[in-house]
């Protein structure tokens, strides 16, 4: 028996999918090890090779691949414990990350003062040189300018440099000669140079990609090593690959050299797999973990990616899958200000100590202590029985809210339980109505442990009519990895117009484009029919100071000058589509073209053989529970139903309970369910 598994590490737990030679589908987790995920990342193996009745050396021998989602580069970031950085530009732009793009976000901010540079002034340093807009050296490389700042670096700790030139991405001579001067000069520090690591024109966002590349480098370095030296002291020899933001996986070389690819890969994953789980042309993705609620939207059943995602005030500076996150897990922290009130998150407790109710030293009251009160989750079926609550533990963790409310237990954890709801409510509408789209026409995809608990009420709060409570919702980001696709996207830059095209200059970037792209898949071991490439070109109105993405096809590999007519309208249909306005008339600048490479892995749709025996007769509940009812103020007898004893075409009626042994989901009365042949509920409202 062979098998494929997806690692991703949570706040709280981390998850493990496994998929066998029949496509059958095992979903496992442990405790995180904030710290130490590395040993988290083996706990889990440990756990699955005991679930399958193996020992773990036979387990570990018989996986051929392992997919992994990791938060070590996304946490260095949000903690601010990245490594010093060194940032070397060319003479007389050494604030180039303090005045970023020019305009101010946030027009009607008045007060608003200049954030701190990501790399400071006094770890910023400028070297003489100068290539122009078409590559042509003006002034040529100081060599003298680059030693001394790698002697100043050297006498000031620096970890790694960002080497970020005036228009590197036309002409790279410099960059690369800088490189080799400070490869010689300071030996074992990291450089990131901008035209690699985020190949386009905007100055800030490529240097800021290189100054964020370069400041979590080491960091990633060392958490790959570390894994990689855990798997083998296993015997692992199959391969490993690791997720990128982009919504697919890179080779583990590629994400040494490109680490900031890595920066919130795991939750682009949970998109991938709702691509896979259903054919509805606008889906929402919400995935609610131990402690954050992430959010993504799809459109025409495309994922969405996004130029503009931000770390703290920084702009990440390249292209992510957008998923929007919010401070709303089931570890997340309740509390009651001074002046009545409540607050759930964004604090969590973790995976250390964890909400009170798991015994590990929490005292805090948690979304979870309150779902544990509220009798939503039973305490001797938490991942099925593997995992004793005590429900004790939660009402005296929800008592100092009560009393500070003055309500009784169960009215203080429904309280918190629907400001949690509304906090991911939040979130949802974030990413939907004020992107001017009404979540009422999306299909929602629940994704995480915790989801399938409040969906309902959050469903009726945005006036939904049909979710889906995924058979391995708790691992959904797992199930992302474990079907996704390898994929690279890589930019070249070339400015041209509708009035002048320069049609073989294109071709010539498209020749490197797809060479480059080759290369990559290769290196994958990505066969040549399993290969695919899309291609795109960022466009704008002349004299508009931003440009969008459009989409466009390539035949062999080239374009032809009697193709302009169809970019220039593909253009202006984009325009129209996000701005709602179109300049027909208007001159349309052509300044990069983008491939994403994409390889098809062997074995990633193998779950879709796997499908469930048709339900015989009428679903009958394993048991009841008493769940509090906040309309009647009173705790109401309702029937619970195993995921696992349900078949395909089984219907539900809420209200009820249905246990999974990692998670569970909660329908309230107008929510009913069929399970479809892959053992997903679908429910439909009303």
């Amino acid at each position: 028996m062979a098998y494929q598994v997806c690692i991703d590490i949570g706040g709280t737990f981390t998850d493990c999918l496994v998929s066998d030679e029949k496509g059958e589908i095992s979903i496992f987790k442990s405790p995180t090890t904030p710290g130490e995920f590395e040993k988290g990342f083996i706990d889990v193996l440990h756990v699955a090779a005991e679930g399958y009745g193996m020992g773990s050396e036979a387990f570990f021998q018989q996986i051929d691949l392992i997919v992994h989602g990791s938060t070590v580069s996304t946490n260095a970031l949000v903690e601010r414990k990245t490594v010093k950085v060194g940032l070397l530009v060319t003479e007389g732009h050494q604030d180039v990350l303090v005045l970023r793009e020019g305009p101010r976000k946030g027009a009607f901010q008045w007060r608003l003062d200049y954030p701190e540079a990501y790399v400071p002034r006094h770890l910023t340093r400028t070297v003489g040189e100068r290539i122009d807009a078409r590559g042509r050296v003006i002034t040529e490389l100081d060599r003298d300018d680059v030693i001394k700042a790698a002697e100043d670096f050297q006498k000031l700790g620096v970890e790694a440099v960002a080497v970020g030139l005036l228009w590197s991405v036309v002409n790279p001579d410099h960059e690369l000669e800088i490189r080799k001067i400070l490869e010689e000069k300071l030996p074992g520090v990291a450089v990131t140079l901008s035209h690699e690591i985020n190949p386009m024109p905007r100055e800030y966002k490529r240097i800021i990609a290189a100054a964020i590349d370069a400041s979590i480098n080491p960091i990633v370095r060392r958490y790959i090593e570390k894994l990689r030296s855990a798997l083998d002291e296993t015997n692992f020899s199959g391969e490993l690959l690791l997720a990128n933001c982009v919504g697919g996986m890179m080779p583990v070389a590629e994400m040494i050299r490109k680490p900031i690819y890595s920066v919130m890969s795991g939750p682009t994953l949970a998109p991938m797999a709702a691509l896979a789980l259903s054919d509805e042309p606008d889906i929402i993705v919400g995935d609610m973990g131990g402690t954050t609620f992430d959010v993504s939207a799809l459109r025409n059943h495309q994922i969405i990616v996004t130029p503009d995602s931000m770390i703290h005030h920084d702009s990440l500076g390249i292209p992510k899958v957008d998923v929007r996150s919010v401070g709303a897990g089931g570890g997340s922290i309740a509390s009651v200000d001074a002046g009545g009130l409540l607050h759930v998150g964004p604090q969590s407790a973790g995976a250390r100590p964890g909400p009170a109710c798991y015994n590990k030293g929490g005292t805090l009251p948690t979304v979870t202590d309150a779902n544990v009160v509220l009798g939503i989750v039973d305490p001797d079926y938490f991942l099925g029985g593997k995992m004793q609550l005590r429900k004790d533990l939660a009402e005296q963790a929800i008592a100092p809210v009560a009393e500070k409310l003055g309500v009784s237990n169960e009215e203080a954890a429904y309280a918190i339980y629907t400001t949690s709801n509304h906090n991911m409510v939040a979130a949802i509408e974030e990413i939907t109505v004020r992107e001017g789209i009404n979540p009422r026409d999306s299909f929602f995809v629940c994704g995480g442990g915790a989801t399938a608990i409040h969906i309902a009420e959050m469903v009726d709060i945005l006036g939904l009519k049909r979710y889906m409570i995924p058979r391995f919702m708790a691992g959904l980001s797992a199930f992302g990895g474990l079907i996704s696709d390898i994929r690279r996207e890589d930019t070249g830059v070339l400015l041209t117009s509708s009035v002048r095209f320069d049609a073989d200059g294109v071709n010539a970037i498209l020749e490197r484009l797809l060479e480059s792209g080759n290369d990559f898949l290769e290196e994958a071991g990505v066969t040549h029919e399993n290969r695919q490439f899309e291609f795109a070109f960022m466009g704008r109105y002349e004299y508009q100071s931003f440009e969008i993405e459009v989409p466009f096809n390539v035949e062999d590999g080239k374009i032809s000058q009697d193709q302009l007519a169809d970019f220039v309208e593909a253009f202006h249909k984009m325009h129209e589509r996000i701005y709602s306005i179109r300049a027909n008339d208007d001159v349309v600048e052509f300044t990069a073209w983008k491939m994403r490479a994409i390889g098809k892995r062997s074995g990633q749709d193998i779950w879709l053989s796997h499908t469930l025996q048709p339900q015989q007769d009428a679903a009958q509940p394993k048991a009841t529970r008493q769940v509090y009812n906040h309309e009647k103020r009173a705790k109401e007898e309702l029937p619970v139903f195993e995921l696992t004893g349900l078949g395909q075409g089984a219907q539900l009626t809420g209200p009820c309970i249905v246990d999974a042994e990692t998670f569970t989901a909660y329908l309230k009365t107008g929510h009913n369910a069929i399970v479809d042949e892959y053992g997903n509920l679908v429910v439909q409202v009303g």
